[in-house]
């Protein structure tokens, strides 16, 4: 009689800036990420920076609620190993280490962080083993709030990676894109600034493979695939976004403040208010990449690491938590 195969699990608890959500899967045959438990609290941290991106107090008990709630267990159900980490919001904020601590001492839970470069690089790792062909030359795309994740290569781990302050809360804050922008020249001094900082790679910065694919993560370029789907200007669907369409839809974006981009199609209420700028992001990455049309990949930096987790194939010093 076969032994059965022990099915492995593990778990991942990401801290953004608009939720804490907890991820549990398991590795099965005919899956590579089985989902087992979701558990989400909605967080509303942009909120709670101030001018210097510090978290203020109501902010830092928010992420120990959130921590607190997403870890609970449950009656008869006991959680796996759980790698809890926070993104730019935290980690970039000046009291990173305070907010840690304080989040440490009451939930019992230290949070991690890591750099933008190694979101990059397991954004790849998702991508690569979502799009499921080795060897195919892969762009990687990811916006975030803080920071942009730009990787490409052609095996299981990335060539190149890059980490840009140019994350759609970054870009709204720094330029002031949350209410209706009706001056066109607003618009082109903002994208020549995106442009501007986007060359800073200068030659470093990857571009469209020839005969590859281009995959774009984060939910910026998914409620953008969404928005023009509803708009039905093309065929693409919601599992691509040409550059085309994201084009037209920042006179569309920028014609509206939070309330009314909140009820354009796609546009989730929360990130409404950096709805502007995540797609003036998209299109500078899109065109300074040579990008034409990418397709919408549900995986990204989160998947990666629980991919790594579940298969053991990188040690934690190689994960370069800082």
């Amino acid at each position: 009689m076969k032994a059965q195969r022990k099915v492995r699990r593990t778990g991942v608890l990401d801290v953004g800036c608009h939720s804490a959500l907890l991820t549990i899967v398991e590795r099965r045959e005919d899956s590579p990420l089985e989902p087992v438990l979701a558990r989400k609290v909605r967080l509303r941290l942009h909120e709670t920076l101030d001018a210097t991106g510090r978290l203020d107090r109501s902010g830092v008990r928010s992420v120990q609620h959130a921590v607190a709630r997403t870890l609970a267990a449950d009656e008869g159900r006991s959680l796996p190993s759980v790698y809890a980490f926070a993104t730019s919001v935290i980690r970039d904020a000046p009291n990173r280490d305070e907010v840690i601590a304080q989040v440490a001492r009451t939930t019992g839970t230290r949070l991690r962080v890591m750099s933008g470069e190694e979101e990059a690089r397991l954004a790849y790792v998702a991508a690569r083993r979502w799009a499921g062909e080795d060897g195919m030359p892969l762009l990687v795309l990811d916006i975030g709030g803080g920071t942009v994740e730009i990787a490409d290569g052609t095996g299981e781990q990335p060539r190149a990676v890059h980490s840009l302050r140019l994350g759609a809360r970054a870009v709204n804050r720094r330029w002031d894109l949350v209410e209706a922008v009706t001056s066109k020249r607003r618009l082109h001094e903002v994208r020549d600034l995106l442009r501007a900082s986007v060359a800073e790679l200068g030659d470093a910065l990857p571009r469209a493979p020839r005969d590859g694919r281009v995959l774009a993560s984060s939910k910026t370029f998914t409620q953008l695939a969404r928005l023009a789907a509803a708009r039905g200007t093309s065929d693409e669907g919601l599992d691509r976004l040409s550059l085309q369409q994201v084009r037209e839809i920042v006179p569309v974006l920028a014609a509206n403040g939070p309330a009314g981009r909140a009820k354009l199609p796609g546009i989730s209420r929360h990130r409404a208010g950096q709805s502007l700028a995540g797609v003036l992001v998209a299109e500078t990455l899109m065109e300074m990449c040579g990008v034409e049309s990418v397709e919408i990949c549900p995986w990204s930096t989160r998947e990666g690491l629980l991919l790594e987790r579940l298969e053991s194939a990188a040690p934690a010093a190689h994960r370069r938590v800082v």
